[in-house]
């Protein structure tokens, strides 16, 4: 009943995010303010939506249900509880909806903040973020569905990977994940900005926040992951140049020169 709930939570995440993403676009440019201001609680219900799923999936990790193919995979009756919670996210399809989780967290602190910032401009940012948020759904849902069952269920799972099974796996993803998915407000303002043609000195104010916010989470995950592979991978080193490293070292570069843009704009102006 549970695993029901959650698969559930995600469908009507997923319709709230569409209709969040496109309905007060289209509200603003016919001047139904109104209707434009259900942005608000529709992108809090997104992230009640998100986390009851999200909350789901750690409940059948804890209660070791197989009958979920990504507990019986990735789990089994024996592991200790931080690798139970952990597991969640050791995986494809449970990584992806943490992923979700985070977006839909910020997008409610957004919706639940954002004090002195221009109404539109809140109302269009939450709009671009939804959408996003849609399109991870989307992908979730009919790719990597972590509410997948197995009939009949296993009398016990696999097992997670041995490698994860470290109290990294529990601090380095969700740091490192912060980091990207919070850049993901930066883009949405900058969508919104371009949309109402405002890119100015009171927009720079309200997005550097999130940019320093993004910045930092991804700065301590790249320190965690380095601190993990140095002792685990056992290769001697803290960082070695190959893609693994590379893709969070590049987002990392970009949002180093981004929040260093922002902080111009902020005091020019333009």
């Amino acid at each position: 009943m549970i695993n029901e709930l959650g698969h559930f939570a995600l469908v009507l995440a997923f319709v709230l995010s569409v209709l969040t993403g496109t309905l007060p676009l289209f509200a603003l440019r016919r001047g139904w303010h109104g209707l434009a201001h259900l942005a608000v609680p529709a992108t809090m219900l997104i992230a009640a939506f998100v986390f009851i799923a999200f909350a789901a999936l750690i409940s059948a990790f804890l209660a070791s249900d197989f009958s979920l193919a990504l507990v019986a995979s990735h789990s089994h009756s024996a592991k200790p509880l931080i690798y139970k919670i952990s597991g969640t996210w050791g995986n494809h399809e449970g990584s992806l909806l943490l992923w979700i989780v985070i977006l839909a967290l910020f997008g409610a602190l957004l919706a639940m903040g954002g004090r002195g910032m221009a109404w539109a401009l809140k109302i269009r940012t939450l709009a671009v973020q939804a959408l996003i948020s849609a399109g991870f759904l989307a992908f979730s849902l009919f790719t990597s569905n972590p509410f997948a069952r197995l009939d009949p269920p296993p009398v016990d799972g696999r097992g997670l990977n041995p490698i994860l099974q470290d109290p990294g796996l529990a601090l380095h993803p969700p740091t490192l994940y912060l980091g990207y998915v919070g850049l993901s407000m930066a883009f949405a303002f900058a969508v919104a900005g371009l949309i109402e043609g405002r890119i100015d000195r009171d927009w720079a104010r309200h997005m550097r926040p999130w940019v320093t916010a993004a910045w930092c989470a991804l700065t301590i995950g790249i320190a965690l992951g380095s601190w993990w592979a140095y002792y685990e991978l056992g290769w001697g080193g803290w960082w070695f140049w190959d893609p693994v490293e590379n893709a969070s070292l590049m987002p990392w570069l970009a949002a180093t020169a981004l929040l260093h843009s922002t902080i111009v704009v902020e005091q020019r102006g333009t």
